[in-house]
């Protein structure tokens, strides 16, 4: 799926979510659900931001996955895996696991599953070996026991 098709299906399934924008490690926009390319950029570099700052203040090894910022109005939610990242702004006091599990899902939607997942598409027969498999069925194809009649009882 394409990142605006994942978009259009997280406000669709979201209402808590007011805007959002997908885009990579180097702050380059994919999607976004605002009309103005200038906003859906300042989105990305502000939730790039959040993130670094996040980053440099951290404990722990592991990378960051999620960060949410609250203010009075509204939050801000940024969840990240590997070099795709979504960011989506909510109003006030929104049910944070909840928000972060239609990113996350949205996210997963956005990314292209490696090869290793996809499935080869299945080689076709040549019609000679297709005509010799039916041909081969029919010859071993079970039949049904005859029926037989019950003798009148008059």
């Amino acid at each position: 799926m394409d990142a605006q098709q994942a978009l259009a299906d997280l406000t669709e399934i979201s209402s808590q979510i007011q805007a959002a924008v997908v885009f990579d490690d180097t702050g380059k926009v994919a999607a976004s659900t605002l009309g103005d390319s200038a906003r859906a950029d300042e989105l990305a570099q502000a939730a790039g931001g959040l993130l670094s700052a996040a980053e440099a203040v951290k404990t722990g090894g592991s990378a960051l996955t999620q960060l949410e910022v609250a203010t009075g109005e509204g939050s801000v939610f940024v969840v990240r895996d590997d070099k795709t990242v979504i960011a989506a702004t909510t109003g006030s006091n929104p049910t944070a696991g909840l928000v972060f599990y239609d990113l996350k899902s949205a996210l997963r939607n956005v990314k292209p599953k490696p090869a290793a997942e996809t499935k080869p598409a299945a080689a076709k027969k040549p019609a000679a070996a297709k005509k010799t498999a039916s041909a081969a069925k029919k010859k071993t194809a079970a039949r049904k026991p005859a029926t037989r009649k019950k003798p009148d009882a008059s």
